[in-house]
């Protein structure tokens, strides 16, 4: 296991070293479609203060559905206990934009998607049976999705950060980015689907950026997404995207009203 030695946790303190994008930091870096980091294998950086071993009843975490398995949804102390002590692999399952910016440190890049792509990800490498930690911002549908398709793939020990990235975020745990302290507007776009697609995902896909997001649609046909997109505006074009339909608008359109097909 390659390993970093990381001296403090402090957004402040990472901020300054936060250019870990080829071509330098900024939002016109370009972004890789492997790790930015250097390394491929999800571990963090070696702690000098790691927290004394304790007990974990990972039975108790809450779980959700996600295409016919139940993920596991592990609290966010959990998960920077294990990420503290080096014991699990990190995968950040939201899309280059968002992994650029800001990201866990010494998570890999890991995207969901309707239909998983092996292509230049690192998690596909790694042992079936190794603790493995997705994370996304919504706070865990798109991580949740990613998980679900590692533990139909294999994989055995694979949970998702309950709370979500921007709660690590706030709470100033490492990270590392083109610019750690940038928190997007929050957005929320609502719609309706046909009843019979309950269970199914909503998308919501921001393309010039490759910026996207996902819910689950309700019993009801409802579903509701919650957009935290990087130098997305009013007037920027999403597409909103179901099973029976797919629509396309300004943001601040979308964002009023209900969507529907």
């Amino acid at each position: 296991m390659k390993r970093r030695t990381f001296l403090t946790s402090s957004v402040a303190a990472l901020s300054a070293t936060a250019g870990c994008l080829g071509g330098g930091g900024g939002s016109g870096a370009k972004l890789s479609a492997t790790p930015t980091d250097g390394d491929t294998d999800g571990y963090p950086p070696a702690f000098d203060d790691q927290p004394a071993e304790r007990s974990i009843d990972t039975s108790s975490f809450d779980t959700v559905e996600e295409n016919g398995v139940q993920v596991p949804l592990a609290p966010i102390d959990v998960v920077h206990y294990w990420y503290k002590r080096g014991e699990a692999r990190i995968a950040d399952a939201r899309g280059k934009k968002s992994y650029g910016k800001s990201h866990i440190y010494g998570a890999v890049l890991s995207q969901a998607s309707e239909k998983r792509r092996a292509n230049n990800d690192p998690v596909m490498d790694w042992p079936k049976d190794d603790l493995i930690v997705c994370y996304c911002g919504c706070p865990h549908h798109l991580s949740s999705i990613r998980a679900s398709q590692l533990i139909n793939a294999g994989y055995e020990n694979v949970y998702v950060i309950d709370e979500g990235f921007w709660d690590w975020h706030d709470k100033g745990y490492p990270m590392r980015g083109s610019n750690v302290t940038s928190k997007p507007k929050s957005w929320v776009i609502s719609g309706e689907a046909e009843a019979s697609l309950a269970g199914e995902n909503a998308w919501a896909r921001h393309r010039p950026s490759g910026q996207m997001e996902s819910t689950d649609i309700s019993d009801a046909g409802s579903y509701e997404l919650h957009l935290k997109f990087h130098e997305v505006g009013p007037d920027s074009t999403i597409e909103v995207e179901t099973p029976s339909y797919t629509v396309e608008g300004k943001l601040k359109d979308l964002a009023t009203g209900t969507v529907q097909g």
